[in-house]
Formats: structure tokens, sequence, C-alpha cells
């Protein structure tokens, strides 16, 4: 019995140790693949124990400091990162390096859950911008922090880019909505210059052609002259009646002589200067005044002619 119970006290010995050696090579194997991962990855990795010195990196961390010669192992391992980054504060070498230095402490110290930046890193030759992200190990014992730098160049370079082309946008913008604002200025004021020759086509033609037609008709003239006289009046009223048709139905219907006189009006000119042109007396320029006003539905308003006659322009 009592060798039966030492027998069994020894197997039951061998499988506690079998497990033990099977959960350490478990171990080792998942230790193993941790750090073939960590190593695939493009991130620069390091770990940190709670005094701030490196226990660990992966390849992209050695890789990053071959390429930029630094002048300690490539792994960096037992170095003292905090004492890094408060070296480079002093040396002004790296502008964020105290606010890495604060954040990292502030997790060690379990101020914070996590610590994040963005910071540029240029060399001579190239602009470079990582982003770094630091945690703490959850459930390890003693306290570990992993902290990652990624590579973000690429993503800083297309927003500057971007930044520029919007740049270039609100500029070719605001370029063209002055061209147009002055292209709808150029054109109003041709419209009006184009408004305004017709107007003086026919208040000179009719001012300065039709009273020597009139006298003409008056005259002893033979019937071929009679003849040639009614041509030209016929051709001069051709031309002149799409020209009046336009002034009248801007002018809603007024007759041609209201119309000459709505025209000098609307230029600014008096009532002794209309009667001077026009050929007519003051009390006949004050008399088509008035009917113009009653034909714009003026009369029982305090507007003012001009004022009015130049907003049918707009």
């Amino acid at each position: 019995m009592q060798c039966r119970n030492n027998c069994r006290r020894k197997m039951y010995g061998e499988k506690e140790l079998y497990e033990q050696k099977k959960k350490k090579k478990s171990f080792r194997l998942t230790s193993r693949s941790a750090l073939d991962i960590i190593d695939s990855l493009s991130a620069h990795i390091a770990i940190l124990d709670q005094n701030g010195i490196i226990l660990a990196t992966n390849r992209a961390w050695e890789d990053f400091a071959i390429a930029n010669k630094i002048r300690m192992r490539p792994d960096t391992i037992n170095v003292n990162y905090l004492e890094i980054c408060d070296r480079a504060l002093k040396d002004d070498s790296a502008e964020n390096a105290g606010e890495v230095s604060e954040g990292i402490r502030a997790l060690i110290e379990k101020k914070i859950d996590e610590f994040v930046i963005e910071y540029p890193c240029h060399s001579s030759h190239k602009k470079r911008w990582f982003y770094m992200r630091a945690t703490r190990l959850s459930y390890s014992r003693p306290l570990r922090v992993v902290i990652s730098h990624e590579d973000i160049s690429a993503l800083k370079q297309a927003e500057e880019e971007l930044r520029k082309r919007q740049v270039e946008l609100n500029l070719r913008r605001q370029d063209l909505e002055e061209t147009n604002t002055a292209l709808k200025i150029l054109l109003k004021r041709r419209e009006e210059d184009k408004h305004e020759l017709e107007e003086n086509l026919v208040i000179n033609i009719k001012e300065m052609v039709f009273p020597y037609l009139d006298k003409l008709h008056n005259a002893r003239l033979d019937s071929r002259e009679k003849t040639y006289l009614d041509i030209i009046e016929s051709h001069l009223n051709e031309i002149l009646s799409p020209l009046l048709r336009k002034l009248s139905s801007r002018y809603i219907n007024l007759t041609p002589q209201e119309i000459k006189v709505a025209c000098l009006v609307k230029d600014g000119r008096t009532t002794k200067e209309i009667s001077q042109i026009l050929f007519i007396s003051e009390n006949t320029v004050n008399f088509h005044r008035n009917n113009i006003r009653g034909k714009l539905g003026l009369k029982k308003k305090g507007s003012n002619l001009r004022s009015y006659l130049l907003s049918l322009e707009e």
C-alpha cells in the first residue's frame, strides 16, 4: 500500500513537472511570436520600465537609428528614454521633447491611461512627421510602458498640399467674383450708353433734321423733289421707328414730344434748358412734365421725376 501511494505521488509529481515545462515552452513560443509580430510592424516600437529605461525595441526602431546615425547602439536597450527627452529639451534639439517626457511620466505615475502627440522630426534632406502613442501594458507586473512612433509624413504632406490647393481655389474664386462684378458693371454701362445713344439719335434727328424737312415741304418744290423729300422722310421714320418703340415701351406710351422731354429730364436738364433745346416755351415744358408725371403715376406722390426715370433704366 505504501509503495502504491509513493508511486502515485511520483506520477503526480512527474505530471506537474511536465505541465510546468509545457507552460514554460508555450510562454517562450508566445514571447517569440510576439517579438516576430512587433518586428513586422512599420511603427518604431520600444518597451520601457517604470524608470523609463528601454527594455526592448523592434526592427523598425533599430533601422531608424542606423539610418539616422545615432551615437549609441541601434536597439538603444538599457538607455533611459526619459533622460534622452530631457537632454533634447535642454539642447533645444526637439521642441516637443518636454511634452513627451511629461506624458510618459504621467503614464508611469498612472495619472493618465494614454499619451499621444504629433511632432515634426525633419532631417537635413527630408521633412518628416511622426505620430507617437504611449500606453501601459495591461496587467503587467512590474509596470511596463509601450511607445510607438508611426511615420505620417505622407499624410502631412497631403494635408499641406490640400491646404495650398484650397488657398489657390479661394484666390481664383475671389478673382472670378471680382471679374464677374467688373463685367456686370461694364455690361450695365454699355447698355446705358446704348440707350443714351439711341435717345440722342432720336432727339437729334427730330430736332435737327425734321424741322428742315418741314420747311422743305412748305417750299416750292417740283414733283421730283417732293418725291425725293418723301423718300428721305420715310426712310428716316423707318430708322427711328424701332428706337421710338423702345423708348415708348420704357416710358409707358408717352408721345414723341413727351419722350424727348422725359429724356432731357433724365439727363438732368432744367426746364429752361429743355425749352431752349426743343424751341418751346417753359410753360409747354412744364405742361409736358405734368403729363409725364400723370402717365407714370407720380402726380399725387412726392417722387422726383428724374430719379424715377433713372430707375427705369436699371
